[in-house]
């Protein structure tokens, strides 16, 4: 038997509880989980992709799957999929808007690599409001974000906004 093998790709800046909503899912349809953290050209990231890389490893050591490993790219994710041994692309769905997005994307990747199929989760209910943009920038108005992301995770957030200077007054 083939092992099945997933990529949930993202920018994770920061990694959110939506985030692990759908890792710890999304782990459970697969052998082995890639979470691949990527850059984003037409993002503004608020943390370096070391700092990004760090910060999915510590959460995801909370969930202690062992199948589940972090790896960065910057490339086309069916490359990267590729790369991995992928079968699967693994990906979070909040809102209409994301799915317009996420069904281009699929369409886009199938005709690059029909072999990986690629399988939507949809948000948790409690968790489909949160997209990381929207936590820097409660958190850059000096907004609470821990209903958004973990403890170890606000703390970052806060000592980052701290650097940064806050906006607003």
């Amino acid at each position: 038997m083939t092992e099945r093998t997933g990529v949930y790709p993202g920018t994770f800046d920061p990694i959110t509880l939506g985030h692990m909503d759908i890792i710890r899912r999304g782990a459970k349809l697969v052998d082995r989980l890639v979470i691949g953290v990527t850059t984003n050209p037409s993002k503004s990231p608020m943390f370096s992709l070391d700092e990004r890389m760090a910060m999915v490893r510590r959460e995801i050591a909370a969930v202690g799957d062992e199948a589940i490993d972090v790896v960065s790219f910057d490339s086309l994710l069916m490359d990267f999929a590729e790369a991995c041994g992928a079968n699967m692309i693994v990906r979070g769905l909040r809102a209409v808007a994301d799915f317009e997005y996420e069904f281009q994307m699929a369409g886009m990747n199938q005709q690059l690599n029909d072999e990986i199929e690629t399988v939507f989760l949809m948000a948790d209910v409690s968790l489909q409001p949160i997209a990381s943009r929207l936590v820097k920038e409660i958190a850059l108005y000096g907004g609470d974000v821990s209903k958004f992301v973990s403890p170890a995770v606000s703390a970052d957030v806060a000592a980052r906004v701290l650097q940064l200077g806050r906006r607003g007054g």
